[in-house]
């Protein structure tokens, strides 16, 4: 069933547990991640990088991502990630999405807050919720992470620009790590504790050390984006059947192998962030 940002954010808060957000970038994603989220009877977020939006290839995938979450017996959420401007944003709502983020983490912080806010207004509209990122988070490939997000800008930010949930920047980045990160678990304590219990999320999930994902759940995180490595699961298995020369060669059936393993990831996520058994 397909829902919108905050109904799936308030199942993960009453239960405790945090909705796992799988990027997707094509057909097969979307089958490999809505059969996990349905064998795991787990709430999903199924999103989209906004270069998908800008390109046509969003144009194609959303309809693959509404019939996908109009079809499932379990609770589903079409969110945009990183939209960087009205463009992303209103391009998603037209398209379908339920839930939009606004990504001004990069601006100034008076002008993250001005953006961000006029996108929530927006979005109001049209029954759709958006998120909001405080505290760059950056990629495995910067030379050192950006402060921190603190408790008392996290506090204004949410007051002033009413999002209904927020990325914040506590140790993670995107892409692969060098080395496993250490979150800053008392940071996200401090946080959730300023802004009243507002849902936080935690982006670049791929590669962190699954004790630190369940502290992090435990402190307040109710959402969780998992992009690069459900990428290399997908991309590692054609590599390993593409030099096999008995694989049979029609695309359909081909990618069955694929899909499985997107499928296995993202079972293997869900689990782990406690989402398994919480569709209602």
């Amino acid at each position: 069933m397909l829902v919108n940002l905050k109904e799936i954010l308030d199942m993960a808060e009453k239960g405790g547990y945090c909705i796992p957000a799988f990027n997707v970038y094509n057909m097969e994603n979307v089958i490999g991640a809505l059969h996990a989220a349905e064998e795991m009877r787990a709430p999903v977020i199924l999103q989209v990088y906004p270069r998908l939006m800008k390109e046509e290839t969003g144009y194609f995938l959303s309809p693959v991502i509404l019939a996908a979450a109009k079809r499932a017996t379990v609770p589903v959420c079409f969110n945009l990630d990183h939209g960087p401007s009205e463009l992303e944003a209103t391009r998603s709502i037209r398209y379908g999405a339920t839930g939009v983020m606004l990504d001004g983490s990069t601006l100034p912080f008076e002008e993250n807050i001005a953006l961000t806010k006029k996108i929530v207004d927006f979005c109001k509209h049209v029954d759709v919720q958006v998120e909001g990122e405080l505290g760059h988070v950056g990629t495995t490939a910067d030379d050192s992470m950006d402060e921190f997000t603190t408790a008392s800008d996290a506090k204004r930010f949410v007051e002033e620009t009413g999002v209904v949930c927020l990325a914040v920047a506590v140790g993670t980045a995107h892409g692969r790590y060098k080395k496993p990160p250490k979150l800053d678990i008392e940071r996200i304590k401090e946080i959730r504790e300023a802004t009243n219990n507002t849902a936080l999320v935690l982006h670049g999930g791929s590669g962190v050390p699954d004790e630190e994902i369940k502290k992090a759940v435990k402190a307040g995180i109710r959402k969780m984006n998992f992009a690069t490595d459900l990428c290399y699961a997908f991309i590692d298995c054609l590599a390993e059947d593409a030099v096999k020369p008995d694989r049979a060669v029609a695309v359909d059936t081909f990618m069955k192998r694929p899909i499985e393993a997107v499928k296995e990831f993202c079972i293997s996520r869900i689990k782990l962030v406690g989402a398994d058994g919480k569709a209602e």
